[in-house]
């Protein structure tokens, strides 16, 4: 049975605590509050720029009736749903497995596929929860700038917040491919450097069901990006949440 690292005590949120454990990274605790790390990612224009809309007077806006957000919470639960559907979608993987027997008579347990295809296929995840998000974040932020006037300046807010950001978010959860590869490798070694490995891969059929190990690669993998999901869905529920309460 493949063995993945394990390391206890690290905090924080699902997604690091995950990439932890996977990686057998040693993640300090950082000492920085929240501000203090967000300080250091907005560069002097956006710090300007959020500053002249927290100091300015509320922004006028156009009277407009009270809206339902049920509308809303099924858009965002549509989304949700069809980027879960996405992440538990291994077609992908099933069409890159080599049909030839002579293919699979030299390969290792389960190396149908390479690497490649999963990077390629996280990455392509990556970009269909930035896009849908994005849209989704948009559309409220619409929404509540023709509320009131505190909502319209929690909309401004968020704008800003969002075009600051998102550079820096892209380049760090753009990190997590590479790091699962890593993990990728540790496990197909660790199948490979078994007594059985050999006689494994010369009985193998082309058709045959994945290896242990890549089993548990693709269950560790599906658990990263639901995790990485949930974080950047986090802006998308608090509008929604200053939706309900306004």
């Amino acid at each position: 049975m493949v063995q993945v690292p394990r390391r206890t005590g690290v905090s924080g949120p699902t997604l690091i605590r995950l990439l932890a454990r996977l990686t057998d990274a040693d993640i300090p605790q950082s000492r920085q509050s929240l501000a203090d790390r967000l300080s250091l990612w907005l560069g002097w224009t956006d710090a300007i720029a959020l500053s002249t809309v927290l100091d300015a007077g509320p922004p006028a806006v156009a009277a407009s009736a009270r809206i339902s957000d049920s509308a809303e919470k099924r858009e965002y639960e549509r989304v949700r749903s069809t980027l879960a559907h996405a992440i538990a979608d291994d077609r992908p993987f099933i069409a890159a497995r080599p049909r030839a027997p002579a293919l699979a008579q030299h390969a290792a347990p389960g190396a149908e596929a390479g690497y490649a295809t999963y990077r390629q296929r996280y990455r392509a995840v990556q970009q269909a929860m930035e896009t849908s998000i994005a849209k989704l974040r948009g559309r409220l932020r619409a929404l509540l700038a023709a509320q009131t006037p505190a909502m319209a300046r929690l909309a401004m807010v968020d704008a800003i917040m969002e075009r600051s950001l998102s550079l820096h978010e892209r380049r760090l959860l753009g990190t997590i491919p590479a790091m699962l590869e890593a993990h990728f490798e540790r496990l197909r070694q660790a199948a490979q450097d078994t007594p059985e490995a050999d006689a494994q891969a010369a009985e193998a059929p082309a058709t045959a069901a994945p290896a242990p190990w890549l089993i548990a690669f693709r269950a560790d993998m599906r658990s990263v990006l639901r995790a990485e999901l949930d974080i950047r869905l986090q802006p998308i529920e608090g509008l929604l949440a200053a939706l309900r309460a306004n």
